[in-house]
């Protein structure tokens, strides 16, 4: 028996016009002429330029004004090299020239894709049997740097989606780093850095510092060691890994007059400078009973993949942090919603293979994990993964799985584990659960459906998914009828 599944007719396209400012740099003397220029402009060129400037931009973005600022003192010691009083320098010229130094990113100009949905925190206004939801996106631009954005909906008894209105200034967080480092645990990272100690002593460094100390004071202790040693350029790199690790913490903050739709979780760390990749959302539930937002992410730096973990109570302010550990080497990381005889538990996919749980004290350090299934039908012969973080049923834990097989096709299936020991799998599907369909098939890369996280809603199971990493939309089912036939699978 087949469960049906329930396409739902509504699409999220890319849409080029969603668009953010961007600092633009190109190099030390292109970006001197300029300065030069704009300095030497007459105070009517100055005005004319800036008011076309602006009355070209300024209904695209959010005080523009401000964004043209803040560029104009990242490049700010650059004139040092001019013999220029930074202060003497009219307001205007300093917003001009930081328009200069500012360009337009389409966040979503390629794809929009690889969704989860959430229970929105805000479940006021909304009829009886309705529910306020989160969709959460990984969108792609030029150059194919992915980030996270987001829309919001309510769906109603029958699981209809009626999208809430989307904002059209788009605005990046404020990034904090502000992440305060312990020396002892510190420490223990470089110990995995194995390279670290042949040629740099760890004390060199460590031992200037407090037992906690900050980014900014361990990027100081950074640059007076490389003074001190005189380090071959060939070994620099490994000062830089210390710093990518380090970097890899920080906070985001949005403006509170940001609509949700707006609000643009874009590569901020050197570590994912190429992109923030399939964001797998889920509401967490501590011991307290209080409630969270994590989401597990892939940074990518263009070489070199790092798993992330995001943590949110308002959508407004995120801590982000990198997960570390033997098995946090791989994509597909996704955490249960609440702890397992109080320890965290995580699905992953080691080895680009198989299905593993991990369970571990600590939610940012996963060392060991225990395979929980491997490709066992034709459809899923190349790989097996999961969907999203496990959902919470009365029979048992239910995972939405992706299954590769023959001509790379991406389908969706589904399994089920014992609430207890959800080592123990009760169920499989036999049958894909979801295949891309003509409509489906064809996109930026074919044959594929995927999804990031589903949720239970009026006693069926949403799932939104990606159609071949292009477009995306959702689909329902009815959670009796799954639960039943992943029971009855075996």
């Amino acid at each position: 028996m087949q469960v049906p599944v329930i396409r739902k007719n509504i699409t999220f396209n890319p849409d080029p016009s969603r668009v953010i400012a961007r600092f633009l740099f190109t190099n030390n003397e292109r970006a001197l002429n300029t300065i030069r220029f704009v300095l030497d402009m007459s105070e009517k060129e100055v005005a004319y330029t800036l008011n076309q400037t602006l009355r070209d931009y300024s209904m695209r973005h959010r005080n523009i004004t401000k964004i043209f600022e803040k560029h104009f003192n990242t490049i700010n010691h650059l004139f040092s090299h001019l013999n220029t009083d930074i202060d003497a320098i009219d307001y205007s010229k300093k917003i001009l020239i930081g328009s200069y130094f500012t360009m337009e990113y389409s966040i979503e100009s390629t794809a929009f894709f690889n969704p989860s949905m959430i229970e929105h925190p805000d479940q006021t206004e909304i009829k009886p049997g309705s529910k306020r939801v989160i969709i959460s996106f990984r969108a792609t631009g030029e150059g194919h740097i992915s980030s996270i954005v987001f829309r919001t909906g309510v769906l109603d008894k029958a699981n209809k989606l009626t999208l809430e209105p989307i904002g059209n200034m788009l605005e990046e967080a404020e990034h904090i780093r502000r992440h305060i480092y312990n020396k002892k645990t510190f420490a223990h990272k470089i110990d995995q850095m194995q390279e670290v100690h042949r040629i740099i002593p760890p004390a060199l460094i460590l031992d200037k510092l407090n037992e906690e100390f900050t980014y900014g004071e361990l990027r100081r202790c950074i640059e007076e060691s490389r003074k001190a040693i005189h380090l071959a350029s060939d070994k620099e790199y490994l000062f830089n890994q210390i710093i990518w690790l380090a970097s890899s913490h920080y906070e985001l903050q949005f403006s509170l007059d940001t609509n949700i739709s707006e609000r643009v979780i874009f590569p901020v760390s050197a570590n994912e400078k190429n992109g923030i990749e399939d964001a797998r959302f889920v509401k967490f539930t501590d011991e307290d009973n209080k409630t969270k937002y994590f989401a597990t992410y892939t940074a990518y730096d263009g070489a070199t993949i790092l798993p992330k973990l995001l943590e949110t109570e308002d959508f407004y302010h995120f801590k982000v942090m990198p997960l570390h550990g033997e098995i946090a080497r791989n994509k597909g990381m996704a955490l249960f919603p609440r702890k397992m005889n109080g320890r965290y538990a995580m699905l992953c996919r080691l080895d680009g293979f198989n299905n593993y749980i991990a369970f571990s004290d600590n939610i940012t350090v996963w060392r060991e994990a225990k395979k929980l299934q491997q490709p066992k039908f034709p459809w899923e012969l190349i790989q097996i993964g999961n969907c999203g973080s496990p959902v919470e049923t009365e029979e048992g834990w239910l995972v939405i799985t992706h299954g590769v097989g023959p001509m790379r096709e991406y389908v969706l299936g589904a399994a089920l584990f014992d609430l207890a020991n959800p080592e123990k799998e009760i169920g499989r599907s036999k049958t894909p659960l979801l295949i891309p369909n003509s409509d489906e098939r064809e996109g930026y890369v074919p044959n594929v459906v995927y999804s990031c996280g589903s949720m239970i809603h009026n006693e069926d199971l949403i799932i939104p998914y990606a159609m071949s990493d292009y477009s995306s939309t959702y689909a329902s089912v009815n959670l009796k009828e799954l639960l039943n036939e992943l029971k009855n699978s075996k």
